[in-house]
């Protein structure tokens, strides 16, 4: 009998490594034993639970309003959605986030901003976890995923789990998430109304886009685009769902209407590829230079190619770019 063993801590998922055998995710504190055919759990809880940051919605608004760079719809969304199930002793489901847009527009910036106001630790507690699926055996990732989600919950409820690259992830994997995130859920006796759910994905981006081209090339401000100009979250929606290469395809997840919003991150433009410029200089303790600043955010790749509006890869890879100029 091929034999699965899994090795984690109730904290960030990295990976699992495989082999002909055997399996292994490496991250300590919680072991947990499974075999393909045969189910058996042992655990081991070495620390006490982290306590949460008492939640300031002012907080989160700063840091979202300092913090990102061209996105007026998630900083609105996602200040409203945390703030008010926060302040909700008793909701009636988990927070369930889904953000869209193309790469570096700032989704795992976003969940990393809502982990520093909800956790003493931030993104670095082990009660944020997150998860990279990379086409390991879906049978076996999702009997460890549901043990593991289960086990975070039952012993942290106010757990926050991060899916990044969610279009990667098989149907079959991401409809294993679906109890937890159900109405008055309830799983073998454990409730999941507290946790957090935040999915990442490149799928809708090309709709996103699209539509800030749009009002880019109708002489609107992009500022005016909102989350039900012309049905966007509906289009992001039906995006995901029809797309036979995304993880969302076939999954039962919005087919049960159980992601709360869609979030669209907008492409970015040169001024804001200039500011997370001078963002990484601050981060680095260098002399801010907005003239240096400039120079590198037009060295990044736009489109469309005649007029360079959106930045193709966003603030992706700006500290490495920047990296080129630091010594001229």
């Amino acid at each position: 009998m091929k034999a699965l063993h899994l090795l984690l801590i109730l904290g960030s998922v990295i990976s699992i490594v495989s082999t002909d055998n055997e399996s292994m995710v490496v991250a300590g504190g919680l072991i947990i034993t499974t075999s393909v055919v045969l189910v058996s759990v042992v655990i081991y809880f070495t620390t006490q639970p982290e306590p949460l940051r008492t939640f300031n919605p002012a907080g989160l608004k700063s840091d979202l309003g300092q913090a990102l760079f061209g996105q007026h719809i998630v900083s609105d969304v996602v200040l409203k959605a945390v703030s008010s199930f926060m302040a909700d002793s008793n909701p009636n489901k988990p927070l369930v986030l889904s953000f869209h847009g193309t790469a570096g527009t700032g989704k795992n910036h976003v969940s990393k901003i809502i982990a520093r106001n909800l956790y003493t630790k931030g993104e670095n507690s082990k009660h944020v976890h997150t998860f990279i699926y990379d086409n390991q055996d879906p049978n076996a990732y999702s009997v460890w995923l549901k043990q593991f989600i289960h086990t975070s919950v039952e012993n942290f409820p106010r757990s926050t789990f991060i899916f990044d690259e969610m279009d990667k992830m098989q149907p079959q994997v991401i409809d294993v998430i679906k109890p937890f995130l159900d109405y008055n859920a309830h799983v073998n006796g454990v409730s999941f109304h507290k946790a957090i759910f935040i999915f990442l994905s490149n799928t809708g981006g090309k709709v996103i886009a699209d539509l800030a081209l749009d009002f880019w090339r109708e002489g609107r401000k992009r500022e005016e685009i909102k989350m039900h100009s012309r049905d966007l979250e509906i289009m992001i929606s039906e995006s995901i769902s029809k797309n036979e290469k995304s993880g969302f395809w076939h999954s039962s997840l919005i087919e049960h209407h159980l992601i709360d919003h869609f979030i669209p991150f907008l492409p970015l433009e040169l001024r804001h590829v200039r500011q997370c410029v001078l963002a990484e200089m601050y981060y680095l303790n260098k002399t801010l230079d907005a003239h240096l600043a400039d120079k590198v955010a037009r060295d990044m790749p736009f489109f469309p190619k005649i007029h360079r509006v959106f930045a193709e890869k966003g603030c992706k890879s700006v500290r490495q770019k920047l990296a080129l100029y630091v010594d001229e």
